[in-house]
């Protein structure tokens, strides 16, 4: 199979097309043949050696992907061989085919392609388990979405708006603030222009903000503080702006708030199925019904993915970087 192997730590450059053996499933596994990979940060990460693929993981890039399942192991009710599936991988996405555990793996939505199916798994997971499992947003509550012209962030805005929660973003541009607005935020603040604890404190009329998914940390650790309302939940899942800060805990004191961080990937697959599960009774109907829908910015063939790097690293895109690697997208 042609597959993206990671020459040396590096830049996009030290991606290059490679030839490998068809991986080995185990009885709880499914084989898909991929028609589409998903691009994400942490894919940016592991190849510049900063997020090593956990032990027993392939040593590929990819963690997310959607195809035609070409085999099942001998443990596996769920599946069947020609079914479409969208999968959270535990590594080797950027591949023609890759290997999910079972309950990892969820249904194609009817009428979805492929390519758009390939950028649900890492968001949907991420932002179910972050934002309403550690962060228990619940219906009339307010979120506010940092990097909402992400994927993660333009999944994270349309859920938690489907469910009931009013939204509010962040984002680096006044596009990628209309974007989000478009997408269902009630006030997308350009960081580069507006203090958004200062003007998200004005919209919520002093009340702050009750739930905040956070991807930068560093200076914004102790201005979510500031914005969290009574009672809040402020979730890191990245810290692209640094992991130290010096912070007063008073705040945290008298407005008892909840400090919480977590990672998807070191996850158990029995955590990674229970939120799978999760995700097929609540969010998988929002796409049927349309009111929610992957933002894709752009695709790239399977040998094009030093390309793809590129641009996630340039922070230009708005949504989902997919890579197309199969042609059945029926």
């Amino acid at each position: 199979m042609r597959c993206i192997e990671i020459s040396a730590p590096g830049g996009p450059e030290m991606l290059h097309l490679a030839q490998r053996s068809t991986p080995d499933i185990g009885a709880g596994d499914v084989l898909i043949e991929v028609v589409a990979a998903g691009v994400n940060r942490p894919d940016v990460m592991q190849r510049r050696g900063l997020y090593p693929a956990p032990p027993g993981a392939s040593d590929l890039p990819g963690l997310e992907v959607a195809g035609i399942v070409a085999a099942v192991g001998s443990d596996v009710q769920q599946w069947q061989v020609g079914d479409r599936v969208c999968a959270l991988t535990n590594g080797g996405g950027y591949a023609e085919y890759a290997v999910a555990p079972a309950g990892q793996c969820l249904p194609v939505p009817k009428g979805m392609d492929l390519t758009a199916a390939a950028g649900l798994p890492e968001t949907c997971f991420t932002v179910w388990t972050n934002v309403f499992d550690r962060g228990r947003l619940r219906p009339g509550e307010s979120l506010l979405v940092h990097g909402g012209s992400s994927g993660i962030g333009t999944t994270a805005i349309q859920i938690a708006r489907a469910l009931g929660a009013t939204v509010y973003a962040t984002a680096g541009s006044d596009e990628k603030c209309a974007a989000c607005e478009e997408l269902g935020a009630v006030r997308a603040v350009n960081y580069r222009d507006e203090d958004f604890v200062e003007v998200l404190k004005e919209v919520t009329g002093g009340k702050g903000v009750d739930v905040i998914l956070d991807m930068v940390g560093g200076d914004y650790i102790n201005r979510n503080i500031e914005l969290a309302a009574v009672e809040g939940r402020i979730i890191n899942i990245a810290y692209q702006g640094g992991f130290e800060a010096t912070v007063n805990f008073v705040p945290v004191l008298l407005k008892r708030l909840t400090l919480a961080a977590s990672t998807l990937r070191p996850q158990s697959a029995e955590a990674k199925a229970g939120i799978a599960t999760s995700l097929r009774h609540t969010v998988w109907p929002l796409l049927v019904t349309g009111e929610f829908k992957p933002v894709i910015a752009a695709t790239y063939p399977l040998e094009e993915a030093p390309q793809a790097h590129a641009l996630m690293e340039s922070s230009r895109h708005i949504g989902k970087i997919i890579l197309e690697i199969g042609h059945r997208h029926s």
